[in-house]
């Protein structure tokens, strides 16, 4: 790649400003990285941030074999840590853009990356890839012609299979639209059906512990599980993160234990996970939530569950973002869960209606599987007609002649 590429380090200077700065997304190639965050550094911590220019290919050095690299159609600046490479007079760069992003040219930075651990085993800690073992790279001997007709074809097709994806996202965007519509519309009651105070139904309620009580420096590898806000699903536990404090500490904060069975509600929530969302907890052992998580034990004349889809609903989270307090993440308290009325139609209506709630979400899912398998089946032909096309494995019509 050496003969193909410059490696380009101008720094920024004194005149940086953050709204400058830009990032590499695997997805999304040179963005702005305030369209990604808005974590931004100070004006006077960018001076040793690297200039990009239009047309330069910018490469996140750790994350590159997972497809972090980019072509710039803006320009700005890059964490110091980034590799700019800038085309050779001869070489096109949307050309060398797909080649650097293709599977054939991940495998060869795999092999290269530099860290902790065996590449051999897969098991690099901290990886990198270095200017020096990216110039090693050979990349195929095509005149600037073919490059091109190359990066014509491979810019229409997968332009085309992108707008493939982005239909079948959408798609999939719709099927989660209409369950939660189709629960909103389920769970909207007849006046003469009661409402009570959450409060008045729950035998006993809490939150988790503040403070100094329960930190990150209590998690241990095992023992009592502690349940945090990334478990509250909407109407489902979630339970991917998982946390645990020894059993000696764990009996100390018992107040705040969770049993299978218990509705917990979120008082937190942002654009992603709404505020107020609630799960019924599953069987889990000995365990506690954490601060923000309220949990109440329901009297028998409320099923958990459908508590939890309703207060899940569309309709109800509405209701609870007017009470809510914070901008960016939203906030409620205890006291103020605890006053949200809850339709209660009789037991065997709620067990009814969650029944059907459950069936229209096994229906979804199996549609947005469906849709998932489809996205990345297209995904896959996209990475390999790149790979084709870039090692000439595949004959594009114009470089042929």
């Amino acid at each position: 790649m050496k003969r193909a590429l410059d490696v380009v380090d101008v720094r920024s200077g004194v005149d940086a400003a953050p709204e400058d700065l830009l990032s590499v997304s695997i997805h999304l190639g040179v963005v702005p990285r305030s369209s990604m965050t808005d974590d931004l550094p100070r004006a006077e911590d960018l001076s040793g941030y690297k200039q990009v220019l239009h047309g330069d290919l910018v490469v996140n050095r750790m994350r590159a074999f997972q497809g972090a690299v980019g072509l710039a159609h803006i320009e700005g600046l890059v964490s110091p840590d980034y590799l700019v490479l800038r085309p050779r007079a001869g070489h096109d760069a949307r050309f060398l853009h797909h080649l650097l992003r293709s599977s054939w040219f991940v495998g060869q930075m795999v092999a290269r990356l530099r860290g902790i651990g065996s590449t051999s085993q897969g098991n690099v800690r901290t990886p990198r890839i270095n200017s020096e073992d990216l110039g090693e790279i050979a990349a195929p001997p095509l005149t600037y012609g073919e490059q091109r007709a190359i990066a014509d074809y491979l810019d229409a097709e997968t332009a085309r299979i992108d707008a493939l994806i982005t239909k079948k996202r959408r798609m999939i965007d719709t099927i989660g639209e209409r369950f939660w519509s189709f629960v909103d519309h389920l769970l909207d009651f007849e006046s003469n059906v009661p409402r009570f105070k959450l409060s008045w139904l729950a035998s006993t309620r809490c939150d988790g512990p503040f403070g100094s009580s329960l930190t990150s420096s209590h998690y241990v590898d095992q023992g009592a599980r502690v349940v945090r806000l990334g478990n509250l699903g909407r109407g489902q536990f979630k339970d991917a993160d998982q946390a645990y404090i020894s059993d000696e500490h764990y009996r100390t904060l018992q107040r705040h234990q969770v049993r299978e069975g218990d509705l917990l509600v979120a008082g937190l929530g942002d654009a992603k996970r709404p505020l107020a969302r609630a799960c019924v907890a599953p069987s889990l052992g000995a365990a506690i939530v954490k601060a923000d998580c309220f949990r109440f034990r329901l009297n028998r004349e409320a099923d958990p569950q459908f508590v939890a889809w309703y207060l899940s609903s569309p309709s109800a989270v509405a209701t609870t973002a007017l009470l809510a307090q914070g901008s960016t993440r939203q906030r409620v308290n205890l006291g103020i869960v605890s006053d949200m009325h809850v339709p209660l139609p009789s037991f065997d209506r709620q067990i009814d209606l969650t029944a059907r709630i459950d069936d229209e979400l096994n229906r979804s899912r199996a549609i947005g599987a469906a849709l998932e398998k489809q996205v990345g089946l297209l995904g896959e032909r996209r990475q390999a007609l790149i790979t084709a096309a870039v090692t000439g494995e595949l004959e594009i019509p114009r470089v042929a002649a």
